[in-house]
């Protein structure tokens, strides 16, 4: 693997790790969506750095930056925009609204209504905005850095299947170690250092190492693995339904993006299950069960065989 983008996601690592501290697998796994070309939806409690963890990502990629805060009176064209006449012209002339960025970070997404939820799905499935019959495409790169506090907590709505499954990856970052809050309080917060923080990498070297993910290789029995566990998933009668190609397709991406972090050109099974979890955990809906998901889904690689 060429040494240049070793030192780049060395560098990206490290800027990560200077404002979340002690989450180094939480920066890591958010390093390899959005180097696999994903969305990424950070679900947790208040308070535990989502925010300043998604806007760490935004500014060490160099990225343009938007912010919208989702409340239960949110319109859909708040987030992409509305056309307005002009008097002049006697025309609709459209305004963008904030998706027109390279990342948009959706706070507390699920603090608003479906239907404004449902603004962003084609713009996270095809990078694109339709409005008064006219298609209106996004930025490329196109990044959607969703927050959610868990769905016990009021005033909450559920992110719809379909809203799930467009976010490669869920990530938690949980309470932090003793030795990091020491670090935290000590440091009376992250948000200085989130103000200093500069970019790691040029938009052309996030693309050339996007490139890279991409040409990772892949042989047959990894692809062979990776589709016993998805029709393991299917078969499981402990789940609602089981996993979608477009799920199939986010995992293979995911473990190119994580063997590039593990300095390979070529994908092995454990990056298959390093990525497992994040990937699968919020598209597999588990049927009435006093076991967790979590649980019933890391029983998936007792019951598939690597080698067939």
């Amino acid at each position: 693997m060429a040494t240049t983008a070793q030192d780049l996601i060395h560098s990206l690592s490290n800027a990560l790790g200077d404002i979340i501290y002690g989450k180094q697998a939480v920066t890591e796994h958010a390093l390899c969506c959005l180097l696999a070309g994903g969305h990424l939806l950070l679900e947790d409690l208040p308070g535990m750095g989502k925010t300043t963890l998604a806007q760490g990502l935004a500014k060490v990629f160099g990225l343009e930056f938007q912010r919208v805060q989702f409340t239960s009176d949110l319109l859909p064209a708040d987030i992409t925009g509305s056309s307005i006449y002009r008097k002049n012209s006697g025309e609709f002339e459209f305004h963008q609204g904030p998706v027109f960025t390279q990342v948009l970070l959706a706070d507390e997404i699920n603090r608003a209504s479906p239907k404004t939820q449902s603004a962003l799905l084609e713009a996270m499935g095809e990078r694109q905005v339709t409005a008064d019959g006219n298609t209106y495409d996004l930025p490329n790169p196109f990044f959607v850095i969703a927050t959610q506090n868990p769905l016990h907590q009021s005033g909450t709505f559920p992110l719809p299947e379909s809203q799930l499954d467009r976010f490669m990856m869920r990530l938690s970052l949980g309470y932090p170690t003793q030795e990091a809050e020491r670090l935290l309080l000590q440091g009376g917060g992250t948000q200085s250092l989130l103000a200093e923080l500069s970019a790691v990498v040029s938009l052309k070297q996030l693309k050339a190492l996007q490139k890279i993910v991409h040409q990772i290789n892949v042989s047959d029995n990894v692809v062979d693995y990776l589709q016993r566990l998805l029709a393991h998933t299917r078969d499981n009668h402990e789940f609602v339904s089981g996993l979608s190609p477009r799920a199939g397709l986010a995992w293979l991406h995911c473990a190119k993006a994580w063997a590039l972090l593990q300095q390979r050109d070529y994908v092995i099974p454990d990056d298959l299950q390093a990525v497992m979890l994040p990937v699968v955990a919020h598209r597999l809906l588990p049927k009435e069960s006093l076991e967790s998901a979590t649980s019933k889904i890391q029983k998936l690689l007792q019951h598939v065989a690597v080698v067939d």
